[in-house]
């Protein structure tokens, strides 16, 4: 491996570190302050704006997924969510990737693309939440007197709509016109210059 090839690796993996630092941070901080309301069936977890950050890099992909998992691995203390936490580790972790990866794909229509993380997430997350909610002492779906006890159908239709929706909201929100002011600053630029060098190094060594 040349010093360029290996220059470039650590490049990315530095990104990697600081895009799931930020976003653990971040997740962190909406959990201290918002409670349930960052984790719970309701959801309007704010750091997902930061998912738009899928729409400059692949590198977004492992960077967001590794801050979930660091996150939610946290909140098993923060939130008290004990063993019935690691559910969210690897299932929210997981729907976090495949919102990433989506969001990626999608990129040259930014709009359709943060659909990704929102349908992810609505799908996923509701799955597992009955079992925690239950684990946790809640035994009637929020706000409402229907029993979680042989409801799961109804609770995953409760989950679907409130994490579709908190998620929808956070990323039309503020994680739209992030992406938007991100666009406009020298951050694509830079990416796509890293990008072409990554390319050109690439051809090198194949020759």
């Amino acid at each position: 491996m040349g010093k360029g090839q290996s220059g470039l690796g650590a490049e990315r993996v530095a990104r990697i570190g600081v895009i799931a630092a930020v976003y653990a941070a971040a997740t962190l901080v909406a959990i201290l302050f918002l409670g349930g309301l960052a984790w719970g069936p309701i959801q309007f977890r704010i750091s997902e704006a930061l998912t738009v950050l899928a729409l400059f890099t692949p590198e977004a992909i492992p960077g967001l997924t590794i801050g979930c998992v660091v996150a939610n691995a946290a909140n098993i203390v923060l939130g008290g969510t004990g063993t019935l936490g690691l559910l969210d580790v690897v299932f929210g972790s997981f729907a976090t990737f495949l919102g990433a990866l989506f969001t990626w794909k999608m990129r040259r229509r930014p709009a359709v693309a943060i659909l990704g993380p929102v349908f992810a997430n609505a799908l996923i997350v509701p799955a597992y939440l009955p079992v925690m909610l239950a684990g946790l002492g809640f035994y009637t779906i929020p706000f409402t007197s229907i029993s979680l006890e042989g409801s799961y159908f109804l609770m995953y239709l409760f989950g679907l709509v409130t994490t579709g929706l908190g998620e929808a909201v956070v990323l039309y929100v503020l994680g739209l016109p992030l992406s938007r002011a991100l666009s406009r600053s020298s951050l694509p630029a830079m990416l796509e210059n890293e990008g072409q060098r990554s390319r050109l190094n690439s051809s090198k060594n194949a020759k």
